[in-house]
């Protein structure tokens, strides 16, 4: 049975990140990281929007060059799932019948994409965005000729997916359950504001809308929605989140409803096994302790340090500020802080102009800033947010003052 010090599970930011910071943090031992991708550690945003539109090939969003990991002395064992964890003995079964024995453990799983249940959801033409053969798989579909897809979901992957295929002439319609797009992480007026975009590209976007079932036999051919109308399409796109990856962790015994629960180091119930970026639950200090996911790179890498960080006796809570971005047409939307509970906001510039920032407050506390094509609210933003700095509304309005000298 083979033996590693520090077992990692998933290639994705946080586990690609755990080794380093493992590397960096002067670990010698050995160190092993386990996958189900047959790819090297790669990046994940650029899926919906660089690689889908072909502006960079798959070389270039590696996460690093492939031989890296070698020269690290961090062995890859892809094309493998953890199927069983005995934490008690410290060993992994994985799927194909192998195991293995650690020391500790550092479960990076991630999330499979959530699937549409209704009739006809198995039928060829039906599409996630969650990995490279995911997006390989819809390329090599719209090269066929697909003339028209239909997106379910209204949030960053359904949004950005949609702006690819209208850049390259594809009809596209988008149908959220939702009375408004981005409605999980960010306020009506950015809703609004994209919604109206997407609708001046041309995409056929129709809110508070389900979709009943997928029409074809072999094929997808139409999807007919909730109002009762069948959209003619070649493919469906399904952008509805994801289900986190941690059933072999629930099983063994560790606590968790919505993933898997970690302390403030990152600690899953289960002695010496660590969770960390989407599939870890955790008191978030900015979203008011609440106990949240966070699907974000930034979310992924920083825990993957503090648990590292912590494996080498050197123990940190995990603090950090959390922020996203999103790339549509020509609009960047870079997000910092989470606007849990938030009670009022403030408009920061003309959405006319398409560069401006909305302001989030609760109890008079600037907790998170949306900023479209305004990284420089975005970078001095930040401290407010860090700070929970309390600025008079009509101040953080006033685009002539920089938000740097509010801190």
């Amino acid at each position: 049975m083979e033996h590693f010090d520090v077992v990692i599970v998933g290639s994705g930011h946080g586990g690609a990140q755990a080794a380093i910071a493992l590397r960096q943090a002067g670990h010698e031992d050995s160190i092993l990281m386990v996958s189900r991708d047959r790819n090297p550690p790669y990046e994940r945003p650029p899926l919906s929007k660089e690689y889908l539109a072909g502006d960079k090939p798959f070389e270039k969003i590696l996460i690093r060059p492939e031989a890296f990991w070698g020269e690290r002395n961090v062995t890859l064992r892809l094309g493998a799932n953890v199927n069983e964890v005995d934490w008690m003995k410290r060993v992994l079964v994985l799927s194909d019948d192998s195991t293995l024995t650690y020391r500790k453990l550092i479960w990076a799983g991630g999330g499979d994409a959530r699937r549409l249940s209704c009739p006809g959801a198995e039928l060829a033409g039906i599409h996630t965005i969650r990995g490279r053969r995911d997006t390989d798989a819809l390329k090599t579909q719209l090269a066929e000729g697909v003339r028209h897809a239909v997106i379910v979901g209204g949030g960053y992957i359904g949004l950005e997916a949609a702006a690819v295929l209208r850049a390259k002439g594809f009809g596209v319609t988008v149908v959220e359950m939702q009375e408004r797009v981005l409605a999980r992480v960010a306020g009506p007026e950015i809703s609004d504001f994209y919604a109206e975009e997407h609708r001046r590209q041309g995409v056929d976007l129709r809110l508070e809308t389900a979709v009943e079932r997928i029409e074809g036999e072999e094929d997808v051919k139409g999807v007919t929605l909730s109002t009762g109308e069948t959209i003619a399409c070649d493919a469906v796109i399904v952008g509805v989140g994801i289900v986190p990856s941690v059933g072999p962790l629930i099983a063994a015994g560790a606590a968790g409803s919505n993933g898997v629960d970690v302390d403030s180091y990152c600690r899953t119930s289960l002695d010496d096994i660590y969770a960390i970026g989407d599939c870890a639950a955790h008191a978030n200090p900015y979203s008011a302790n609440a106990v949240i996911r966070l699907e974000s790179v930034q979310n992924a890498n920083d825990m993957a340090t503090v648990a590292a960080k912590s494996i080498m006796g050197d123990k940190q809570d995990y603090d950090a500020v959390p922020w996203f971005w999103s790339n549509q047409y020509d609009l960047r939307l870079q997000t910092v802080g989470i606007a849990t509970g938030y009670d009022r906001t403030v408009l920061r510039g003309d959405p006319a102009e398409r560069k401006f920032s909305l302001i989030y407050l609760r109890e008079g506390e600037v907790i998170a800033l949306d900023c479209v094509n305004n990284t420089r609210d975005y970078a001095q933003g930040r401290k407010l947010v860090m700070n929970r700095a309390e600025i008079d509304a009509e101040l953080l309005a006033d685009t002539e003052v920089p938000l740097k000298e509010m801190s």
